[in-house]
């Protein structure tokens, strides 16, 4: 009897972790959705609440206020879902394929292709974040911190290609990773995409072509 009292302890702990967890991440996701809908200033916690269908007190016990609820929110729109955003970025499918492709065009052309979609779910929340931080340190800290997670996601995969062989001769690890910091920027995705009308299909071809040429040795 204590042993079938022990087992079904652990396991309500086990449903109860889960189902805090499947909260978390539809709270993660309902301040997404608001942030970009009514601005940072505009989505209020008990809107978050309610868009989630939790109780206010949940949404703060979730995140550090409304700065980590759109942390935790920018988090989730770059690796495509509030679930994804908790594995390591290297175990992410697309970012899985790009380090297990053996051919280098291919692996810059399954790089852009990735670019699309990331900077399409999180292009609006960083238009949020840019509006609402020159009157928000909190926010001014995480714009800080994306860019330098961003320029170390492009320094990782500089490091990669170059163990790898695949950078042109004279061209260092550092600067290929400046390389592909400019050419991926959200200001190109915007342009190209956002004013003046290219599908996404082009601009990964445009960029992987590009990518390609900056940094690869010649066949």
């Amino acid at each position: 009897m204590q042993e079938n009292t022990r087992h079904r302890r652990r396991y309500d702990a086990t449903r109860r972790r889960e189902q805090a967890k499947l909260t978390r991440y539809r709270i993660v996701e309902s301040a997404g959705v608001l942030f970009v809908q009514q601005g940072y200033t505009g989505t209020t916690v008990p809107a978050i609440a309610a868009a989630a269908g939790v109780a206010v007190e949940t949404v703060y016990r979730s995140a550090a206020g409304k700065a980590g609820l759109l942390a935790a929110a920018v988090q989730a729109a770059l690796a495509g879902g509030a679930e994804r955003a908790e594995r390591p970025v290297e175990q992410r499918e697309g970012i899985r394929r790009v380090i297990e492709e053996p051919d280098p065009r291919r692996q810059l052309a399954a790089y852009a292709h990735t670019q699309p979609g990331v900077w399409s779910r999180v292009g609006p929340l960083l238009r949020v974040l840019d509006t609402a931080a020159p009157s928000d340190p909190a926010l001014q800290r995480l714009q800080a911190e994306l860019a330098e997670q961003r320029l170390e996601g492009m320094r990782r995969f500089a490091d990669l290609l170059d163990r790898q062989g695949r950078l042109r001769p004279g061209l260092a690890a550092d600067r290929a990773a400046d390389v592909i910091w400019a050419l991926c920027a959200q200001a190109n995705f915007d342009a190209l995409v956002g004013e003046r009308g290219w599908s996404h299909r082009d601009y990964e071809v445009w960029l992987g072509d590009l990518l390609a040429a900056a940094l690869l040795r010649d066949r």
